[in-house]
């Protein structure tokens, strides 16, 4: 019997198509869920937007057995009308913590150290209150005690030019001036200074940067070639979403160089991709940077006191889902995933809009989640 040769290879190379992350693509997620999907994005863009939405985002769902969705919605700079394109980078803010927790899992499974070190124990050239009883353990979960600095009303009040000239090491010094919150391990309270003490600690036990870190032991291997940890540069690596703040007359505000990376450092000062974040946060997720012992104590996830959020060594956990949000000016990034599913959830956003809660690339996340998990939604209060 005589086939048409042409319609076979078509069929196969619609089949085995590359993906957002590099790989064979699934088929799409049916236009039904696509158009809600859609409707959900525009419509939390719109409520989290002033006079006009939020500029825009880039989405990527992926559900083994139902199909992907990958999309720009709006635009990476405003000025020329240019379209969100699904390469374009964002930083991805806290999405950094994620990092350096895994280098420092990493430590733990080589004994270099261990989760139960006390901040004491290493010679960071500042002193912080209760730094003979807070662990290692209680600064990645947030419930160190330590004043988060950036919350500091005193810190609120003063110039970009000031905030960008600070050190890991001032950064720390002006929380410590602060009381503490509680005890150590009494509750949770989300503060960014305790990254700056565990990048300190990275440093300190590995006689190498935080940056060198991270791209020797995860990017390089994993070959994220899109992700980056700026050390003195403020721009951005082309293409990118231009980041964006509402000004007091409610116009939209290009603040993609604002600040120096040494404001967020290791509390949020990466770079990175849709691509690039999905595999990335599979991967942590599932343990396959780090031993079974380390991951088991990353993923005991705590009850933080808000809804339905848990948080366990530098992740957050929510319904089944797993993974991060960072926040840093212009920008807005969620990246999940949910091993029950084998679900993964991107959500970019090129504007910091917090208020309401739970902000807007959570309300992105969690409405995607009603649709394609509905009995899994994150971040209900």
């Amino acid at each position: 019997m005589k086939c048409s040769c042409l319609v076979v290879l078509a069929v196969i190379f619609a089949l085995s198509s590359t993906g957002a992350d590099g790989t064979a693509a699934t088929t799409a997620l049916s236009p039904g869920i696509q158009n809600a999907i859609a409707t959900a994005v525009n419509k939390e863009l719109a409520v989290y937007g002033g006079s006009q939405p939020v500029p825009g985002a880039v989405i990527g769902v992926w559900v083994p057995g139902k199909g992907e969705f990958t999309r720009g919605f709006g635009y990476a700079k405003l000025a020329t009308r240019s379209p969100m394109a699904l390469d374009d980078r964002f930083r991805i803010g806290s999405n950094t913590k994620t990092f350096v927790a895994t280098v420092l899992l990493q430590l733990v499974d080589e004994r270099k150290l261990s989760l139960d070190d006390t901040i004491d124990q290493f010679d960071l050239g500042v002193t912080v209150p209760n730094e003979k009883s807070i662990t290692l353990r209680q600064l990645a979960e947030m419930r160190s005690g330590i004043v988060d600095a950036y919350s500091i009303p005193a810190v609120q009040k003063q110039s970009e030019g000031w905030w960008s000239s600070r050190t890991p090491q001032q950064w720390i010094a002006v929380a410590a001036k602060e009381p503490p919150l509680f005890a150590p391990g009494a509750k949770y309270n989300y503060s960014n200074t305790n990254w700056f003490l565990l990048g300190l600690v990275i440093e300190k036990v590995t006689h190498d940067t935080i940056q060198n870190e991270i791209h020797n032991r995860i990017l390089a291997p994993m070959s994220l070639s899109h992700t980056s940890f700026p050390t003195t540069h403020w721009g951005m690596p082309t293409p990118y979403a231009h980041g964006y703040s509402l000004n007091e007359r409610g116009q939209w505000s290009d603040e993609s160089a604002a600040l120096a990376p040494s404001v967020s450092w290791a509390a949020g000062a990466m770079i990175s991709d849709m691509r690039d974040m999905k595999r990335w946060v599979k991967a942590y997720v599932t343990g396959t940077t780090n031993s079974a012992a380390s991951q088991r104590a990353r993923l005991t996830c705590l009850p933080t006191g808000e809804g339905n959020l848990s948080f366990g060594l530098g992740i957050g956990c929510s319904a089944g889902w797993f993974g991060y949000t960072g926040g840093i000016t212009g920008y807005n990034t969620g990246a999940y995933y949910m091993p029950a599913a084998g679900a993964t959830i991107i959500v970019f956003v090129n504007s910091q809009r917090e208020k309401p809660f739970p902000g807007v690339a959570n309300a992105i996340f969690r409405d995607i989640a009603k649709i394609i998990t509905p009995e899994n939604v994150p971040f209900l209060k």
